[in-house]
């Protein structure tokens, strides 16, 4: 949808959006780009005690292991709680996700059975994940959680739903077909947020996200979170969201700490293979994701890997969701420790133990590379990355290292010493 037609969706919401300080529409494209800032006095707390967050939401908070607030959470958490529209950029495992989930708990009154908050997210693993954490740390205030996601009984989303439930985490075209079918009502809800909104404003989602915006109440409060905010997408929340305040970094500080990165030099395309049972004894040292740029390769190397006796398991978009649970909660608890996928799994998914992430191809666009390696060295630890370099490949890397300012070397002969 372009830009232009979101401005027709609002006024059928009986919604008005004023228009935000210092950005204007950008019609001409030798015009310069918009810069958008951090917006000025954004305070860091340091402790979630000082957050005026719920005693019982603190204990769970505590008890889910959480000690202390991340950069991200400290700068965006009180905001949000304080009713503000807020855009939340950081880099990938820095605990975007479980801010989402606290602040829902925060937000909620669980006395009302209405649903409250909408939590909107562009994959089945990822809006189920953060169900996972909100009945976590909502746990001593009975907070009741949803995830309605494609794939799933609809008749269990009605029974659950009709049930009462105060924060639904889903994918946007099972929480539409919810609200059309008039099962998930919208009266009563406070906040909508858009995790990894770059990807759900992307041209997949963004009739769909529309579609549930008209349902909403015209006050709602609106939180966009990613890794990765591209200014088109930035411009384009001025059409629904009022003042935000904006908490960003700057690409150049995206690359991601305590994440190596290297390469190999492949050279051609069917090297890719001897090169990967080469390191298959580096990725059983703790656990490993393997990206591929397409399900048919996915499906291709996996076959292949286990022709030649290596346990691999994967994952794409294609396979049933209840295969997917599966897989997804046999990795969780290690009993498989090599995974491919696709870029279904680049976004959000948090699993401990994966340290070591390669990227079989190289993704095609810069953005995704970022939210691929985050799924090693997660909230601060450890990871390392390793990417396959075919000769055609090189200007990509480098396109890469300069995009994020950083260097990618490469990669060392004691690799396995590193994760």
């Amino acid at each position: 949808m372009a830009t232009a037609a979101v401005a027709s969706v609002i006024p059928a919401n009986g919604r008005r959006k004023q228009q935000r300080g210092g950005i204007k529409s950008n019609n001409n494209k030798d015009e310069e780009q918009i810069v958008f800032e951090t917006s000025v006095g954004v305070e860091a707390i340091t402790s979630f005690d000082n957050m005026g967050i719920k005693d019982e939401l603190l204990r769970g908070i505590y008890q889910h292991g959480f000690e202390k607030p991340s950069a991200i959470q400290q700068r965006a958490m009180l905001p949000i709680i304080k009713g503000r529209d807020v855009i939340a950029q950081a880099q990938s495992g820095t605990g975007k996700s479980s801010m989402i989930s606290v602040v829902s708990c925060q937000i909620v009154d669980t006395s009302v059975k209405d649903v409250q908050v909408l939590i909107l997210s562009p994959t089945r693993e990822l809006a189920s994940q953060t169900e996972k954490v909100i009945l976590a740390v909502g746990n001593y205030m009975n907070v009741h959680a949803h995830a309605c996601v494609g794939g799933k009984s609809l008749a269990e989303d009605i029974r659950k739903l009709d049930h009462g439930v105060h924060v639904v985490s889903g994918t946007p075209g099972r929480v539409c077909d919810m609200i059309k079918r008039r099962t998930l009502r919208t009266r009563a809800i406070k906040l909508l947020v858009l995790d990894e909104s770059d990807e759900m404003l992307s041209r997949g989602f963004k009739d769909q996200i529309y579609d549930v915006y008209r349902y909403l109440p015209p006050e709602i409060q609106v939180v966009l979170i990613s890794a990765t905010l591209p200014n088109e997408i930035l411009e384009i929340t001025s059409k629904f969201m009022t003042d935000p305040i904006r908490i960003l970094v700057k690409r150049d500080e995206l690359t991601l700490e305590g994440i190596k990165q290297f390469f190999v030099a492949v050279g051609k395309e069917e090297w890719k293979f001897d090169t990967l049972c080469d390191l298959y004894d580096t990725l059983t040292i703790t656990q490993a994701v393997i990206f591929c740029n397409t399900k048919r390769k996915v499906d291709w190397l996996c076959e292949k890997m286990r022709s030649n006796n290596f346990t691999v398991s994967s994952m794409h978009g294609d396979m049933p969701q209840q295969e997917r649970d599966a897989i997804m909660s046999e990795f969780r608890q290690t009993e498989t420790r090599v995974l491919i996928t696709t870029d279904v799994w680049a976004r959000g998914l948090d699993v401990e133990q994966v340290s070591l992430v390669i990227n079989y191809d190289l993704p095609n666009n810069r953005e995704l590379y970022i939210h691929r390696i985050g799924r090693s060295g997660r909230f601060g630890r450890k990871g390392v990355a390793i990417n396959f370099v075919r000769n055609d490949d090189i200007r990509i890397l480098r396109d890469i290292e300069q995009y994020y300012s950083t260097q990618i070397d490469e990669m060392p002969v004691n690799v396995q010493d590193l994760i």
